[in-house]
C-alpha cells in the first residue's frame, strides 16, 4: 500500500487524513484504496448503525459487553485481558470494523473522574501492562487497537478547551508511562489522541509528545487519530504528527492543508509522513472474511472475566454462602443491574443477566425480594418496609448497592464518592435483622463510612452482560475471589491530594500534586485508608518465603496454605534510597497472578531491569541513581511480607539538584501546593488560569455563552443548561448537550461533515458576541463561499480519478 504514495495528488494525500463521515475513513478508489471503519471497543464493540451521533445515543450492533477496564484492571491478569481483547477483536473483525478505539487507558488523578470506569488504575505500570495485553489482543484478530487519550487526559469537565498544565517530570513517569509501555511491547497500529492541551498546546498538534517522544524515541509507526471533533489546526496537526482527523471536517481540512504546502507553510516531506502512516493502517487491517462469533463462549468468557475481577473487601465469615442458605435479595440494583458506563463505550449487550435471574439458578433459597430503595436517591418508606419484611426470614441478606448512572458518565465528573443517602440507610435498617452482604456496582472508588454495618462487601465494579452470574459464584464459593483494587480507598474525598482542584473548571488544570497520585501520596505521607492499593480478600491463605533478589529480577515461592484452589496476586514494590531528587515513598515495580490448588507451592518470578529503579529528571530523561533499594513483596502495598535490599550501580545524584522550593514535594505535602513552589516544580512561569476577558474565541468554551454580549447567545446558554439540569434530575444524563456545552466553537466545523466552515464559525462568533448585522451577513457569505468550495473540492478529485488526471 505505501508503494501507491507517489501516484497520489496533494489534493488527495490531504483528504486522506481526515474522515469521509462520522465513523468511515476516505477512499481513493482509483489506486484501490479502501475506506476503514471505525467503532468504540473498550470494552464490547459499539459499531452505529445508520445515522448516529458519536456518542453512542443512537442503536448500536448488538455486540457482547464484556466487564469495564475499571473492573479487568482488579484481576490482575495481563493473560485475562488478551484474552478479553482478543473476543473484542474477533466481534470488531465479523462486523467489518478495523479500526478499534480502545483500550483507554489515562491515569486515573482523581476518583471524581467521570470517565475511571473506561481506564484501567491509577498506576502506570500496571494500566500499561493490562493496556498492552488488550491491544495484542485485538490485533491478533487484523483489527487495529487505538489506545486512548494521549495524553493527560483527566477529567471531563471542559475536556475539549482545558490546558493540563505540570512538570516533566511527572509527565514522564505517571502520565506518559504507560504509553510508552503499550508501544514499546504491543506495538499497536493507531493511538488517539486527546481533546485537551498539554502545557499549553492541544495534543493532537503537540509535536513533543507526538514526533520526539511517541515516534522517535518510542519507535511508534501508527497512526495518531483525533478523537472526535478534537483536531483543532488540521495544517499544524500534519506537521506536528498528528494522522487522522475524525470524523469528517468535510473538505475544509484537506483545502487547508494543500493551501499550506502550496504557500511553503507545510513541507511535502511531513505531509507524506502522515499519509504514509495512513496506508500503513489501511494495510494492516486487510484480512480475509472473519468467521462467525460463538456468542455463548464470549458471554462465558465474560463471566469468567467478572468473576476474577471481583474484589472480596470484607468477610466476617459469612461467606461462601453454602447450598439451602435461605437469602433475602434486596436493591434495585438486583433487578436492574449497572453493568456498564455512559458515554461512547456503551455497548448494546447480546444479553444481561440480572441478580435475580442468576440466583435463581444456584442452590440458594430466595425467601424474598425487594428493590428496598429508589434508584434516584428519593427516599422511599413502602419500598424499605417491604425489604424489611422480606428480609425477617432470611440467614443472610444480599444487598446490591450502587452508583445510579447519573454519578458516572463520559461528559461530567462525579460530584462527590458517596453512594445515595437512601441506600445507607436501607443498609442501615437491614443490618438489625440479618447480617449484609453488600455487592456493590460502581466504576471507581466509593466511600464506605458504613463498612461496619456489613458482614461481607464484594466490590463487583461494572461487571458486563455476565457480571451477575460471576458475581453469584463467587457467593456461592464456586469460584475463590482474588480480585485486588487497582486504586487506593482513601476514608474521605477531603484527604485527596487533588480535592480541592479537580476538577478544574478553569482554563488551565494544575498538576500540583506532582507524582503523588494515588498511593505514591498515600503511602508517602501515612495517610489513614479505607483499602490500600492491591487490597483484596480470599476464601484461602497464601504464604510467601525464600525471596531472592538483584537488580534484574525477584523470584520468591508462593504457598496456597488453606483449603481452597485460589489466586493471589504477587506484588513487587520497589523504595528508593534517600538522595537529592524527590521520590514517592514506593512504587509498584511488578506483578503475577498465581493460580495455586490446596497445599500448592510455586517459584515466582518478576523481572525489574533498569526501569524499575529509574526516575526521569528536570528534562524528562530517565536515569538511575546508585544505591541500595528496598524490594517489598506482598499482596498489596502496605503489605510488607518480604523484603530485600539491593545495590544498583547507576549515576551519582549530583548534591543539591532541587532546591528549597521543593522540599514540601520531598515530604509528599501536596495538598496546599502555593504558587512559588508549583513555578519552581514547573521551571517556568505559571499561565494564566482565568479565560481572557473580552470576546468568545474559537477555542473558548461554549459554557462561556452565559457571558457573551449577544442576548442570543445567552439566552441560547439559559435552554442548554435548563435542559441539562432536567436530563440530570431524570437520572439520565443529555450526552450531547453536555458535549455541547464542554465543546469550543470551532467543534461545529470539525463535526459537521463540510456543511459549517472555520470561516463560518468565525462568522457566528461575531454574532455570539454582540455585532449581529455585520455577523449575519458574513456568515451568509462565508456559506455561500463553503458551498462553491466543496463543489470544487469535489471536481478536483473527480478529475484526479479520470486517465488524464492521475501523475
Amino acid at each position: 500500500m505505501i508503494e501507491k504514495l507517489d501516484q497520489l495528488t496533494v489534493l488527495e494525500k490531504a483528504a486522506l487524513l481526515s474522515g469521509e463521515n462520522v465513523w468511515e475513513s476516505r477512499a481513493v478508489e482509483r489506486l484501490s484504496i479502501p475506506r476503514r471503519f471505525h467503532a468504540d471497543g473498550p470494552h464490547g464493540l459499539r459499531k452505529q448503525t445508520g445515522s448516529s451521533d458519536h456518542l453512542g445515543i443512537a442503536a448500536s450492533e448488538p455486540a457482547t459487553c464484556f466487564p469495564t477496564s475499571a473492573t479487568v484492571a482488579s484481576s490482575w491478569d495481563t493473560e485475562l485481558a488478551e484474552e478479553v481483547g482478543s473476543a473484542i477483536g474477533r466481534e470488531a473483525a465479523a462486523a467489518q470494523v478495523h479500526v478499534l478505539l480502545g483500550p483507554g487507558l489515562n491515569i486515573k488523578r482523581s476518583p471524581l473522574g467521570g470517565r475511571n470506569f473506561e481506564y484501567f488504575s491509577e498506576d502506570p505500570l500496571l494500566s500499561g501492562k493490562l493496556a498492552a495485553a488488550y491491544v495484542r489482543g485485538i490485533q491478533s484478530q487484523g483489527v487495529a487497537a487505538t489506545p486512548k487519550h494521549f495524553a493527560v487526559n483527566s477529567q471531563e469537565t471542559q475536556r475539549m478547551a482545558s490546558d493540563s498544565v505540570l512538570d516533566e517530570r511527572t509527565l514522564r513517569e505517571i502520565y506518559l508511562r504507560a504509553f510508552e509501555i503499550v508501544v514499546r511491547e504491543a506495538h499497536p497500529w493507531a493511538l488517539m489522541s486527546a481533546y485537551n492541551l498539554v502545557n499549553g498546546v492541544y495534543a493532537h498538534e503537540h509535536r513533543q509528545l507526538l514526533i520526539d517522544v511517541l515516534r522517535d524515541e518510542w519507535g511508534f509507526d501508527g497512526a495518531v487519530i483525533s478523537d472526535w471533533g478534537g483536531a483543532n489546526d488540521a495544517v499544524e496537526a500534519v506537521h506536528a504528527g498528528g494522522t487522522l482527523e475524525m470524523p469528517s471536517p468535510g473538505y475544509d481540512s484537506p483545502r487547508q492543508i494543500v493551501a499550506a504546502v502550496a504557500a511553503g507553510e507545510l513541507s511535502a516531506s511531513d505531509l507524506d509522513d502522515r499519509v504514509g502512516e495512513m496506508l500503513r493502517l489501511i494495510e494492516r487491517t486487510e484480512r480475509e472474511v472473519a468467521p462467525a462469533v460463538d456468542v455463548e463462549a464470549h458471554h462465558v468468557l465474560a463471566r469468567r472475566a467478572a468473576e476474577e475481577s471481583i474484589v472480596m473487601l470484607r468477610n466476617d465469615g459469612v461467606l461462601p454462602l453454602a447450598g439451602g442458605t435461605k437469602v433475602a435479595v434486596i436493591g434495585d440494583f438486583a433487578f436492574t443491574p449497572r453493568y456498564q458506563g455512559a458515554g461512547s463505550s456503551q455497548v448494546n449487550p447480546i444479553r444481561v443477566t440480572s441478580a435475580i435471574e442468576a440466583l435463581e439458578t444456584s442452590e440458594l433459597e430466595i425467601v424474598g425480594k425487594a428493590r428496598g430503595f429508589r434508584r434516584d436517591g428519593a427516599a422511599d418508606a413502602k419500598l424499605l418496609d417491604e425489604a424489611l419484611a422480606v428480609a425477617r426470614g432470611a440467614d443472610a441478606i444480599l444487598l446490591h448497592l450502587g452508583l445510579p448512572e447519573i454519578m458516572e458518565s463520559e461528559g461530567i465528573d462525579r460530584a462527590n464518592l458517596q453512594l445515595p443517602v437512601n441506600q445507607i440507610a436501607a443498609l442501615e435498617a437491614l443490618s438489625q435483622v440479618a447480617p449484609v452482604v453488600v455487592i456493590l456496582s460502581a466504576g471507581g472508588v466509593v466511600e464506605t463510612p458504613w463498612l461496619e454495618r456489613t458482614a461481607a462487601l464484594l466490590h463487583t465494579h461494572l461487571g458486563g452482560q455476565a457480571g451477575a452470574e460471576g458475581a453469584v459464584r463467587v457467593l456461592t464459593g464456586a469460584v475463590n475471589p482474588s480480585g485486588r483494587l487497582a486504586e487506593s480507598y482513601l476514608l474521605r474525598l477531603e484527604d485527596h491530594p487533588a480535592a480541592d482542584r479537580f476538577p478544574s473548571t478553569e482554563r488551565t488544570a494544575e498538576y500540583r500534586e506532582g507524582l503523588y497520585v494515588g498511593y505514591r501520596y498515600t503511602e508517602t505521607v501515612h495517610a489513614e485508608l479505607a483499602f490500600p492499593f492491591g487490597y483484596g480478600l480470599s476464601y484461602t491463605t497464601f504464604e510467601y518465603t525464600d525471596l531472592r533478589a538483584d537488580s534484574r529480577s525477584a523470584s520468591l515461592t508462593v504457598t496456597n496454605t488453606g483449603e481452597r484452589a485460589g489466586a493471589e496476586v504477587v506484588q513487587l514494590y520497589v523504595s528508593p534510597p534517600a538522595g537529592p531528587a524527590y521520590r514517592p515513598a514506593t512504587e509498584l515495580r511488578g506483578f503475577a497472578k498465581v493460580h495455586l490448588e490446596p497445599g500448592e507451592a510455586r517459584e515466582v518470578t518478576l523481572e525489574l531491569g533498569t526501569a524499575a529503579f529509574a526516575h526521569a529528571d528536570a528534562t524528562g530523561a530517565w536515569i538511575v541513581e546508585s544505591g541500595e533499594y528496598t524490594i517489598t513483596v506482598g499482596s498489596h502495598v502496605r503489605d510488607t511480607r518480604l523484603q530485600a535490599r539491593v545495590s544498583v550501580e547507576g549515576v551519582a545524584a549530583p548534591a543539591g539538584a532541587e532546591g528549597a522550593e521543593l522540599t514540601l514535594y520531598a515530604a509528599g505535602s501536596v495538598t496546599e501546593v502555593d504558587d512559588g513552589a508549583f513555578t519552581a516544580l514547573l521551571g517556568r512561569s505559571l499561565p494564566p488560569p482565568d479565560w481572557p476577558a473580552g470576546p468568545i474565541e474559537i477555542n473558548h468554551p461554549f459554557s462561556r455563552l452565559g457571558q457573551a454580549r449577544s442576548p442570543l447567545a445567552r439566552l441560547a446558554w439559559r435552554i442548554i443548561a435548563w435542559r441539562m439540569r432536567a436530563s440530570a434530575r431524570k437520572g439520565k444524563p443529555d450526552l450531547n448537550l453536555i458535549f455541547i456545552a464542554n465543546m469550543p466553537p470551532r467543534a461545529i466545523a470539525k463535526m459537521t461533515n463540510g456543511m459549517v466552515s472555520m470561516d463560518m464559525v468565525e462568522a457566528l462568533l461575531t454574532v455570539i458576541n454582540g455585532r449581529h448585522l455585520r455577523g449575519v451577513g458574513r456568515l451568509i457569505t462565508a456559506a455561500l463561499r463553503n458551498l462553491r468550495a466543496n463543489r470544487r473540492t469535489r471536481r478536483a478529485l473527480a478529475a484526479a480519478a479520470t486517465p488524464e488526471g492521475t501523475h
